[in-house]
């Protein structure tokens, strides 16, 4: 069927849909069933146009001026006779929600077998383009939103995962004496929808929203009993996209991540501008490749040799830092002139507020004139200890395994200050601000390709091409774990929504479907953000294995209960030992007031015996007799201030450092270290985060810090397995 001439007529025609007949015929094509039909001009013309239908029929008035066809008597169902189809038509034509309306006719239609009522439908959404749902009907839709969403194109896999989401899945199975129905027919449905080759992925963009609603389903199938396509406003186009580069994407930025010449524009020879501020923090960091300061009169600039432009600068520029007024960044990026590799653009006053979006505009086209690629503007720079290059003042020179993205410059400062401080070391961290040209997708691809980079973390407020975003996230398959902290997730996606399911698309499911379909892991605050990063720069991953069973080994009775709780919440249990590792625990003797039941609860006395090497045979009776899937150990530091001159804490983390060697990847060891803040319990808990993570024990100050870096370790872990 020709869609653009039924969308050019539906419009033609005042309409900001198909007409459920239009509507059923592309589901029809698609291989998902329908009632026979046939459509009738008016009561006068009906019995010998049904006469080829099964009955009992439903009658359906046709209008683009009536919304809800139910609420306005344009519904008659369980109509056993052509007189009956005749007579419901006669009384519609006349119910005050109807008359006086313009009338396209009627729909008959054979009523479809008893059975369960589901939803299924499409939501266009700005950044990913379409999202499937799928829903119980009747209460379950309308009143407690159970529905699920996936970004299209599906899998079988992401289909039977959409059903399982549901919280009243369990009602397909047959539960509360209810007839099982087909979770088949349900999947293929979705898929001849959603698929690779389904029908939303080949409709055009003025298609907005789809509704099928509902779709009965029964033991033997599923028939769509209604159908609605919305169409988005007439003037509404596709977003015009960037197309990505190909090629070795390492190799790609390799000069922008170790760039042996930079130039910096913005620097004064008479104050101190952000422009020196950054010479000044490069030449600290130790940067031995050249600086070109760029003055239009200068001779030398923080007594650096100055240059004019860009383009007069004695070698090519691998990385040009731009610090000026807005208006003059056009400019510069132009007389590049093929001499600059990448440009950011500290620089703000563009997209980010109303009247800049042209200047923006301008600066990528001046860009594009001038050969070189731009990150920003509205950002703050760049720090990558394997180029020495940062814009933070205190970041470590360490090159490490975690590689940032950024949209904002603030929180990049942040990430890499107060991951510094948690152990957390960097391959590399951008800041992408407005993102005119390079953005997200650009440096998520270099860090996936990047050999120095094992996870990536992302903070990032929307994505220009999500799709491409989407799409690489897929191809990684969670082969290096992605952390994605989304700013904006609680925004509404659309304020009046046409069709049940663009109004549930809601807040950020499609940013929920990401996770679930690609194995990234989102995280919710900036401490869970670090924390997830820490988790997987010190623990190995168990692909297929995922984290579950938990042991949990300190000092604080209360605090291992709560603990408990919070890990319960986090799908993660603390389950009692068994016979056989509460028996090997006893045979060690711990003193009174040692709970061995899981969590192991020892007071300080306990931990002090031996100089703290007790640890290590608790720890070792954990490790031969529960095999729990990680091990969690907690020490509360104030407990230990004043309790003699013995200081067990660098004999229990040698602890468990022997253990985990002795049962290499059997579990997961982290360390909670809480501080009671005083200064000199914080100077000791720095040193021994030290201790422990230079022998990869990562450290964590709360024991719900830990909890929410399992989980996500879990879900990555459990991500793709049968």
């Amino acid at each position: 069927m020709d869609i653009e001439a039924a969308i050019a007529r539906a419009r033609g025609e005042g309409r900001n849909a198909l007409d459920e007949e239009t509507g059923k015929r592309l589901l029809a094509g698609c291989g998902i069933a329908v009632p026979k039909s046939v459509v009738v001009s008016g009561a006068d013309k009906t019995e010998a146009a049904v006469a080829g239908l099964r009955f009992p029929v439903v009658a359906k008035v046709m209008s683009a001026e009536i919304l809800h066809k139910s609420d306005a008597g344009g519904v008659k169902v369980n109509l056993a006779t052509p007189a009956a189809v005749r007579d419901a038509i006669s009384a519609m034509a006349i119910a005050p929600g109807i008359k006086g309306r313009k009338v396209d006719g009627y729909l008959v239609e054979e009523m479809a077998p008893a059975g369960q009522e589901v939803v299924a439908g499409m939501f266009r959404d700005p950044q990913f383009g379409p999202l499937i749902m799928v829903g119980l009907g009747g209460i379950f839709v309308e009143v407690l939103a159970d529905v699920a969403f996936r970004i299209c194109p599906i899998t079988e896999r992401d289909a039977a995962e959409m059903l399982d989401d549901l919280r009243g899945v369990k009602l397909l199975d047959g539960a509360r004496g209810r007839a099982p129905v087909s979770r088949k027919a349900i999947i293929d449905t979705l898929l001849n929808l959603g698929g690779k080759d389904g029908l939303l992925m080949s409709l055009p963009h003025a298609v907005a929203e789809v509704d099928v609603n509902p779709l009965i389903v029964s033991r033997d199938g599923a028939v769509a009993v209604d159908a609605r396509f919305v169409l988005s406003p007439a003037d509404s186009e596709a977003p015009a996209l960037p197309v990505p580069e190909t090629g070795d994407a390492a190799k790609r930025f390799e000069r922008l991540f170790a760039p042996r010449t930079i130039a910096v524009v913005g620097a004064s020879a008479t104050s101190v501008a952000m422009a020196n501020t950054f010479i000044g923090r490069m030449k600290r960091f130790g940067y031995d490749g050249a600086i070109y300061p760029i003055h239009p009169t200068a001779a030398t600039v923080d007594d650096l040799p100055a240059y004019p432009s860009v383009a007069e600068t004695p070698e090519p520029v691998d990385y040009c830092y731009i610090a000026v007024g807005a208006a003059r960044v056009p400019e510069i990026l132009e007389n590049a002139k093929g001499r600059v590799a990448f440009a950011q653009v500290i620089s703000s006053g563009f997209g980010e507020i109303s009247h800049g979006v042209g200047l923006e505009q301008e600066l990528l086209e001046a860009a594009r004139r001038g050969g070189c690629r731009v990150l920003g503007p509205n950002c703050l720079g760049l720090y990558s200890p394997r180029g020495k290059v940062t814009f933070p003042e205190t970041a470590p020179t360490e090159v490490g395994p975690v590689g940032v993205i950024s949209q904002s410059g603030g929180l990049g400062t942040d990430i890499v200050t107060r991951g510094d401080r948690r152990g957390i070391r960097f391959s590399g961290l951008v800041t992408i601000g407005n993102s005119a040209d390079l953005g997200a997708n650009d440096m998520l691809e270099f860090y996936l390709a990047d050999p120095q980079t094992k996870v990536v973390g992302m903070y990032v407020e929307g994505v220009r091409d999500g799709r491409r975003f989407f799409d690489v996230l897929r191809r990684n398959n969670a082969q290096k774990p992605v952390v994605v902290l989304k700013g904006g997730r609680t925004q509404k996606g659309q304020a009046a929504a046409a069709s049940h399911t663009g109004a549930l698309a809601g807040d950020d499911r499609a940013w929920v479907a990401l996770a679930r379909q690609t194995g990234c892991v989102l995280a919710d605050t900036l401490d869970e953000f670090l924390d997830m990063l820490l988790a997987f720069q010190t623990l190995t991953a168990r692909k297929g294995r995922a984290t579950k069973q938990i042991a949990l080994f300190g000092n604080g009775g209360g605090t291992s209960v709560l603990a408990t709780d919070f890990f319960y919440r986090q799908g993660l249990d603390i389950d009692p030992f068994d016979a056989a590792t509460q028996g090997a625990l006893n045979a060690l003797k711990p003193p009174p007031g040692t709970s061995i039941a899981n969590p192991v609860d020892a007071p300080v006395g306990t931990l002090q015996q031996e100089e703290g090497r007790i640890a290590e045979k608790i720890l070792d009776a954990i490790y031969s007799h529960a095999k729990p899937d990680a091990v969690v150990m907690h020490l509360n530091l104030a407990a230990f201030v004043g309790r003699g001159t013995i200081d067990p804490l660098d004999n229990l983390i040698t602890a468990a450092v022997r253990v985990q060697e002795k049962f290499p990847g059997q579990a997961h060891f982290l360390l909670v270290l809480r501080s009671s803040g005083s200064p000199d319990v914080e100077a000791g808990k720095q040193r021994y985060r030290d201790r422990a993570m230079s022998v990869d024990i990562p450290v964590f100050d709360e024991l719900g810090n830990a909890a929410v870096a399992l989980a996500a370790m879990s879900r990555y872990e459990g991500f793709g397995a049968a």
